[in-house]
C-alpha cells in the first residue's frame, strides 16, 4: 500500500496537479498513512543530473568501462536499439573511446591499453555496430581499426581536429537531457504504457515473423525436393561410373555408346530425350559444359496453379490507392513471380499478369500503372522497379516490356535521377541489364549513350554494392558486342581502356567474365587496339596472368592475341540487319536480390503478401496457360573464350560457375 500510494502521488505530482497532491497528501497524513520521502519530482531531477554528470565525467576522462556500464543501465535498450538518432550517437561514442588514447597520451599511447580498445570497437562493429555497415556515414570508420596509423589517414581527418569531441560532447549532454528525463516518468505512467505498449509490439514482432517464415519455408521446401531428387539421380549415375573405371583397370574399353547413354540418362530431367539422343556427348568437354549450363528444375510434384485476381480492381488501387496500399500490392505481386515454383505455376502467373495488362504497357493514357515510377514516395517507386525488375528476369516478360517504347526511356530517367546507393536504382539497373538480352532494346540503349553513363559510374567502384556493379559491367559487355556498340567505344577509347584494365583486379570476381568479354570485342577495333598499345595494355594483361586462375589465364590469353591482330581497315561490320534476332532469349533466372531488404513490412492487422491478394483481389478462374517451346540452352562457344554472347549475371553465375 505505501508504494501504491507514492506512485499515486508522484503521477499526480508529475502531471502538475498541484492542488490535489496537497490535499491527497494532507488526507494521507490524516489517516495514518504518511507517503514516502521518495516520492515528487524533485528527486527524479536530481537523480538524473547525477548520472548525466557521472557519464559526461566518464567521458571526459575516457573511461570506456564505467560510461558503457552507465550508458547500458540508464539508457533503454529500446531506445538503443531501434532509435537511429542513440545508435549514431552510440557508433561516435565508440570511435571517441577507441581514438582516445591517441588525441590525450603525452608521447606514445600505452599500447597494451590502445590494443584493447581497439579489439572492443572492432567487437562493437561485428555486433551492434553491424546495423549502421550500410550506411554511408559511417562506412569509412569500418576500416578504422585495420590502419596503422589513423591520425595520418585522411578518412579520418575529422576525427582529430579540435572541434570533434566538444562538439561530440554537446551532442551527448543534449540526448542525455532530453533521455534521462523522460526516463524517470512516474512509475505507474511506465507501468500503463509497458503492459499495453510491449502486447502491441509484440503481437506485431510474432505476427511479422510468421509472415516471412512461412515464405522462407515454402521456398526452403522447394530447394529441398529438387536438391533430393537431383541427389538419387547422381548417386546412380556415379555407382555406374565407379563400376567403369573398376573395369578400365581391369583393361576393358569405354566405348562411345555406354558414355552417350550415360549422359542422356544424366540430362533426361533437364530436356527431352530427343534432344538428349541427338547431342554428341563423346566430344570432349560437351557433357561437363552442358552440366554446368543446366539450370532447368526438376518437376518434382505436381504444383498447384494459384487463384486468379480481379485486375480490374488491382489496377485501380494501384492508381489511386494509398502509398501504402501501393507498395503492399507492388510487393505482392512480386512475390507471385519470385515464390511461385518455376514451370506452369510461374507460367500461369506471368501469363495471367500479361494478358491482363497488369503494368499497363498497351495503356497510353495519363493514369496508368507505369507513371508509379515517377511517385513521390520513394517506397512506390522502388517497389515498382522491383516488380518490373521480376518482369525482365523472365523471357516472356522482357517480350511483354518490350511493346512499350517509352517505358525504356523512363527506365533510363530514372537510373540517372534516383541516389547511388538505393534499391531502386538497383532494380531499375538490373531490368535494364535484362533487357540488353534482346537487340531491338541493346540498339535503343547504345543510341541513348547508356554506354558513357556506365563507364562514369564505373570509374569509382568504392561506392557501389555488389549488385551494381556485377550489373553495370555484365551490361557495359553486353552493348560492346554489337558493332554500334564498339563504335561508341571508340569516341572515348582512353577512358573504356582505363576503366576496365582497373576492373580486372577488382576483388569482386564475379565480374572478370564481364571485364574480359569487354575488353576482347572492344578490341576489335584498330583505333581502340592502338589506344590500348599506347597505354601498355599487354603489360597490364600479362600482370593479371601471373595471378590469375586457369580460366582467367585462358581468356586473357585470346585478349592478348585480339590485341596483337591486324586486320586490313578500321570498319567493323555491321550487324544491324540482325535486328530480329536476339540472343540468349531463353535465360530464365529469378536472383535472390528481387526479394533483399524489404522495407514495407505488415503492422498487426494489415494483410500483405498472397493473404492480401486473396482475400481482397480474387477473382473468376481464368487462368489461359500458355505453352512455352523451351529448348535446353546450347552450348555456343567454348568457356576457355571470352564471353561473347549476351548474359545476365543470375544466369550466368549458375551456368558458369566462377
Amino acid at each position: 500500500l505505501p508504494l501504491a500510494l507514492a506512485n499515486t502521488s508522484e503521477y499526480l505530482d508529475f502531471a502538475e496537479f498541484e492542488d490535489t497532491v496537497k490535499t491527497f497528501t494532507k488526507e494521507c497524513k490524516i489517516k495514518g498513512k504518511p507517503l514516502p520521502k521518495t516520492a515528487g519530482g524533485s528527486l527524479r531531477d536530481s537523480k538524473a543530473l547525477i548520472i548525466q554528470k557521472d557519464l559526461l565525467t566518464a567521458f571526459e576522462d575516457g573511461d570506456q568501462k564505467v560510461f558503457f556500464e552507465l550508458w547500458e543501465e540508464h539508457i533503454s535498450s529500446s531506445l538503443r536499439d531501434n532509435e537511429p538518432l542513440a545508435q549514431k550517437l552510440e557508433f561516435y561514442l565508440h570511435i571517441h573511446f577507441a581514438i582516445y588514447l591517441l588525441k590525450h597520451s603525452v608521447g606514445k599511447p600505452d599500447k597494451a591499453d590502445f590494443n584493447e580498445r581497439i579489439s572492443h570497437f572492432k567487437t562493437y562493429l561485428e555486433t551492434k555496430g553491424a546495423a549502421l555497415s550500410q550506411t554511408t556515414e559511417f562506412l569509412p570508420f569500418y576500416a578504422l581499426p585495420f590502419v596503422p596509423n589513423p591520425m595520418v589517414h585522411p578518412s579520418f581527418k575529422e576525427l582529430f581536429q579540435d572541434s570533434w569531441m566538444p562538439e561530440l560532447k554537446t551532442r551527448l549532454e543534449k540526448f542525455l537531457s532530453l533521455t534521462l528525463k523522460a526516463s524517470h516518468a512516474p512509475r505507474l505512467l511506465t507501468l500503463y504504457k509497458e503492459n499495453g505498449q510491449c502486447s502491441k509490439e509484440m503481437l506485431q514482432q510474432l505476427h511479422q515473423q510468421l509472415v516471412e517464415a512461412e515464405r522462407r519455408s515454402m521456398t526452403y521446401l522447394k530447394r529441398f525436393n529438387k536438391i533430393q531428387v537431383d541427389y538419387h539421380n547422381l548417386i546412380g549415375v556415379t555407382a555406374e561410373l565407379v563400376d567403369s573405371l573398376e573395369a578400365t583397370v581391369n583393361g576393358k574399353m569405354i566405348t562411345p555408346e555406354y558414355l552417350q547413354s550415360v549422359c542422356v540418362r544424366l540430362f533426361s530431367n533437364q530436356m527431352r530425350q530427343s534432344i538428349a539422343h541427338s547431342i554428341d556427348f563423346t566430344r570432349p568437354g560437351t557433357a561437363s559444359t552442358m552440366l554446368r549450363a543446366s539450370l532447368a528444375p526438376v518437376k518434382v510434384q505436381e504444383v498447384p496453379l494459384l487463384p486468379s485476381l480481379d485486375y480490374e480492381k488491382l489496377k485501380k488501387d494501384l492508381i489511386s490507392g494509398s502509398d501504402r496500399l501501393k507498395a503492399f500490392l507492388l510487393q505482392a505481386l512480386r512475390w507471385r513471380l519470385t515464390t511461385s515454383h518455376p514451370g506452369e505455376q510461374r507460367d500461369t502467373v506471368l501469363q495471367g499478369y500479361i494478358s491482363n495488362d497488369l503494368l499497363d504497357i498497351h495503356n497510353s493514357s495519363q493514369r496508368n500503372v507505369l507513371k508509379l515510377l515517377h511517385s513521390k514516395s520513394e517506397v512506390v517507386r522502388q517497389y515498382v522497379a522491383r516488380l518490373i525488375n521480376a518482369f525482365a528476369s523472365l523471357a516472356e516478360g522482357r517480350l511483354y516490356l518490350s511493346q512499350n517504347p517509352k517505358l525504356l526511356r523512363v527506365l533510363e530517367e530514372r537510373l540517372k535521377a534516383e541516389d547511388k546507393d538505393s534499391l531502386t536504382r538497383e532494380n531499375v539497373l538490373g531490368a535494364l541489364q535484362k533487357f540488353s538480352l534482346r537487340r531491338a532494346l541493346q540498339t535503343a540503349m547504345i543510341n541513348d549513350g547508356l554506354i558513357f553513363w556506365l563507364v562514369d559510374v564505373l570509374k569509382d567502384t568504392d561506392c557501389l554494392s555488389d549488385y551494381t556493379l556485377e550489373y553495370s559491367v555484365a551490361l557495359l559487355m553486353n552493348l560492346c558486342l554489337r558493332s554500334s556498340g564498339k563504335k561508341m567505344c571508340a569516341k572515348v577509347a582512353n577512358h573504356v581502356l582505363k576503366v576496365l584494365s582497373d576492373l580486372l583486379g577488382h576483388e569482386n570476381h564475379e565480374i572478370q567474365p564481364y571485364v574480359n568479354g569487354a575488353l576482347y570485342s572492344i578490341l576489335a577495333i584498330p583505333s581502340i587496339r592502338e589506344e590500348a598499345r599506347a597505354m601498355g595494355m599487354e603489360e597490364i594483361l600479362r600482370c593479371f596472368i601471373k595471378e590469375g586462375n586457369a580460366e582467367m589465364i585462358r581468356q586473357i590469353e585470346f585478349i592478348i592475341k585480339q590485341l596483337n591482330s591486324e586486320p586490313l581497315d578500321d570498319s567493323v561490320e555491321s550487324d544491324d540487319e540482325e535486328e530480329d534476332e536476339d540472343d540468349e532469349e531463353d535465360h530464365d533466372t529469378m536472383e535472390a536480390d528481387l526479394d533483399k531488404d524489404e522495407v514495407l513490412q505488415p503492422q498487426l492487422g494489415e494483410l500483405s503478401g498472397e493473404k492480401l491478394l486473396t482475400t481482397e483481389y480474387l477473382g473468376i478462374m481464368t487462368h489461359t496457360p500458355k505453352v512455352k517451346k523451351k529448348l535446353f540452352p546450347g552450348v555456343h562457344q567454348s568457356i576457355d573464350e571470352p564471353l561473347q554472347r549476351p548474359v545476365t549475371p543470375g544466369y550466368h553465375r549458375a551456368a558458369y560457375p566462377t
